[in-house]
């Protein structure tokens, strides 16, 4: 792939840039994330960005996944480094009017051992300045143990997934602007309150063009 994923439903809008936007899409293991991402490509237009996972790109290219402080401090900079250049390059992109992130930097987090500081400070950022980066972030829950499957890289347990999905919550709770879908809802009914939210953050030449589901 040469170029970064975006909708593909037809759209009419002939604007020639837009002033985009990111959107986080985030939440524990096994809420459902990667699916809505596939439903966004095909529900939104063109100028919808998806942005792919860096702790997937991090992982599935081998890096080591050491389970010591050390080792969770070494994974979480190479993903926040990801992150930022994956966003660095999609706000470059002329009509891109929404880019929609699976996760944000905020999501490291619930995995580093330590303060924001140590992980923010390294890159010459806060945390402060890191939420102000996304103009809003949905929250989709983990699922319940009946719905919960471990697949691909994903290695945690229900329980342990939904520790981390606590976790993220947190990282994310000073966000002005921040979701939560809960797991309690089946998962048509999240993806559909997903994609209206992410609809909301449109631009109106682009708002009218997605078919959204119904549940």
């Amino acid at each position: 792939m040469d170029h970064l994923p975006a909708g593909t439903h037809p759209c009419s809008c002939t604007r020639k840039r837009h002033t985009a936007k990111l959107v986080v899409l985030t939440g524990g293991p096994g809420g459902g994330k990667t699916a809505i991402l596939e439903m966004a490509r095909r529900y939104f237009c063109r100028h919808v960005v998806l942005l792919p996972e860096a702790a997937s790109i991090v992982f599935s290219g081998g890096f080591p996944r050491l389970s010591n402080d050390a080792g969770h401090r070494a994974s979480q900079h190479a993903i926040f480094a990801i992150q930022r250049e994956m966003e660095r390059l999609a706000l470059a992109i002329d009509d891109a009017a929404v880019i929609l992130c699976d996760r944000g930097t905020l999501d490291g987090l619930a995995y580093w051992p330590g303060t924001s500081r140590g992980l923010f400070g390294a890159h010459g950022t806060t945390l402060h300045e890191e939420l102000a980066r996304y103009a809003a972030v949905i929250h989709v829950e983990t699922a319940g143990p009946e719905a919960y499957q471990r697949v691909g890289t994903r290695l945690e347990t229900v329980e342990e997934a939904r520790k981390i999905d606590a976790r993220i919550r947190k990282a994310w709770d000073k966000h002005p602007l921040r979701y939560v879908i809960s797991s309690s809802s089946n998962f048509l009914d999240k993806a559909t309150v997903a994609l209206e939210l992410v609809r909301t953050q449109m631009p109106d030449c682009c708002r009218s063009h997605p078919h959204v589901p119904k549940s």
